[in-house]
């Protein structure tokens, strides 16, 4: 990748602030309402218009009688598609001039009835719940450690995951898919698994009929996506407090986009050489590169915004701390881990401007004064996997509102623990949730944690260690949810929950204790962490592995407006 800081202005959409904030002052809408056969009303269908030039949607959903409407400012020919769940997709082209234009669109859905069109129309999770698992709790396949070990990068059970192999084939994918987790040597267990693969994904329809639910607020809620084109994984996105801009970087494109929802334009930098070969780190380690992807230098993954302004970006595969300035629109010089440590992952800033973050590779939790640019790591206790592989994955970190003390998560180990940020004194407790990846505090000084193995939240009063768990909704029995990460809207306090397997985003509401469940436009849905605008978007990228496993092939940015006609 070229060392210059070339900014690639890709279209979007022509949607001006005002526009997105709120309902617009002149735009075009569409309106109707969506019936069965027998002309019954199709509540919570996803109203979907497309600009498919500039890789812009814009959604919304209908409510309990059938009716939607959706305003717009796109403009020109655009595609507009109705599906609702056990549904045939319908999908036509429309002309829309702009000017305060209206159309009416009443539509008839046709119910899927044979087996297989109902499978494919099923997200990815009712296909993995297919696989027969191991069923003792001491075993190593059973559905929770399957779920915390193959999911926590990629889906398993969409149609790139679940093609029909036999088992001598799935085991090179399964010895490889164990090395990057540093199991080797375990031929029984590649050989178990791979028997699981095989037997499970047949090639049959699934079997499940997941019920979903309705909430009224589906009602009121529109989303907006945007396509990252060149996507490799564009892994977190952030919500700049200072500008409005949202920066998303790219692991595997190895840059930052950067989305100006007022202008309608994204950008991507790419990151500079600086003398990083491909591979990253793991070249000059002389070890294969994580997940083979030697045509990676840096790797970006995870962002914080500095009380600078700037940007500090985990990279994963440089093993540095990268520094992105949004006033310049460049990338500065990276600031390189003690001892290369590898694959720096999620990354938070406290109260005073420093910034900590997890390591990976070395089982640590990092700290960067980014005014003299020291960074300590912090050795935690000796790991304690819980499933086959010997790593433990310290993944997640927070920052107490409470007392800026630092909190993070060991993803394979089964532990969340505590630093105090001025000793580096580490207390670590087992996590009231099984497979605990990322974690947020609350304005109150709760911290939120998503529990992957089990489909769970978990509140945490850390001034009482009082514990909450509740476990998030199952449509059809068995078919838990894989919640990625979350994080509390400072305006409502409620929280919102990246998923991974089901094609939903969640949110909770702590006071009434109840969720509601969002059906993403897009099938294959992945997404990994959350930020919120001014307004109180609800943003974050969507990006499986590999991102052609989402429909339509291209990674997008997707922001939720949960107060659309309120």
């Amino acid at each position: 990748m070229t060392t210059t800081n070339r900014l690639y202005l890709l279209k979007t959409t022509a949607l001006s602030a005002a526009l997105l904030a709120a309902a617009p002052v002149s735009a075009s809408v569409i309106s109707g309402q969506l019936t069965n056969a027998e002309g019954e009303p199709v509540a919570g269908a996803i109203v979907r218009l497309t600009d498919v030039g500039a890789g812009v949607s814009e959604s919304v959903y209908t409510d309990a009688r059938g009716r939607y409407v959706l305003e717009t400012g796109l403009t020109g020919e655009l595609r507009l598609r109705f599906r609702a769940h056990y549904f045939a997709d319908r999908e036509e082209q429309v002309s829309l001039a702009g000017d305060d234009a209206t159309l009416t669109r009443n539509v008839g859905l046709t119910a899927l009835t044979t087996d297989r069109e109902i499978s494919e129309s099923l997200a990815a999770s009712y296909h993995f719940n297919e696989l027969p698992f191991d069923t003792e709790e001491d075993q190593p396949f059973t559905r929770d450690k399957f779920q915390l070990e193959c999911l926590s990068c990629h889906q398993l059970g969409n149609p790139f995951t679940r093609t029909v192999r036999p088992a001598e084939s799935w085991q090179q994918t399964v010895q490889r898919m164990h090395a990057y987790m540093g199991a080797v040597g375990i031929t029984d267990k590649d050989r178990r698994r791979s028997e699981i693969f095989a037997e499970g994904f047949d090639g049959e329809p699934t079997e499940m009929r997941p019920e979903f639910p309705f909430d009224e607020a589906l009602a009121h809620t529109k989303v907006y996506e945007y396509q990252l084109p060149s996507s490799g994984v564009p892994h977190d996105a952030l919500v700049h407090s200072g500008n409005g801009l949202v920066y998303t970087v790219d692991q595997f494109a190895d840059g930052m986009y950067v989305t100006d929802l007022a202008a309608g334009t994204t950008r991507f930098v790419p990151h500079p050489e600086q003398d990083m070969p491909l591979g990253g780190i793991f070249t000059v380690l002389g070890v294969p590169p994580a997940m083979n992807k030697v045509n990676v230098r840096h790797g970006p993954h995870s962002l914080a915004e500095g009380h600078d302004g700037k940007l500090y970006v985990t990279n994963s595969y440089s093993a540095s701390i990268g520094v992105f300035n949004p006033e310049t629109n460049t990338w500065e010089q990276k600031i390189p881990l003690p001892g290369n440590a590898p694959y720096p992952h999620t990354i938070r800033v406290d109260k005073d401007g420093i910034f900590w973050f997890s390591v990976v590779g070395t089982e640590q939790i990092g700290r960067l004064d980014p005014e003299t640019q020291e960074i300590t790591l912090i050795t935690l206790p000796e790991p304690r996997p819980v499933a086959i592989t010997p790593a433990v994955l310290t993944y997640g970190v927070a920052v107490s509102t409470l007392d800026g003390s630092i909190w993070y998560s060991r993803l394979w180990g089964n532990r969340i623990g505590r630093i105090d940020p001025e000793t580096l004194e580490v207390t670590e407790i087992e996590s009231p949730v099984f497979g605990p990846r990322r974690l947020r505090f609350a304005e109150d000084g709760v911290l939120w944690q998503a529990g992957y193995g089990h489909g769970q939240l978990a509140r945490i009063d850390t001034k009482t260690m009082a514990i909450d768990v509740y476990d998030m909704p199952e449509f059809a029995p068995g078919a838990r949810p894989g919640p990625y990460s979350l994080n509390v809207s400072p305006t409502t306090g409620d929280v919102w929950i990246n998923e991974t397997m089901t094609d939903h985003i969640y949110r909770f509401d702590p006071a009434t204790e109840a969720f509601i469940a969002y059906p993403a436009p897009l099938r294959g849905t992945y997404t990994r962490d959350v930020s919120f605008t001014e307004e109180g978007w609800v943003c974050m990228s969507n990006n499986p592995i590999p991102v052609q496993a989402l429909e339509e092939y291209t990674g997008v940015l997707m922001c939720l407006d949960p107060n659309y006609r309120p």
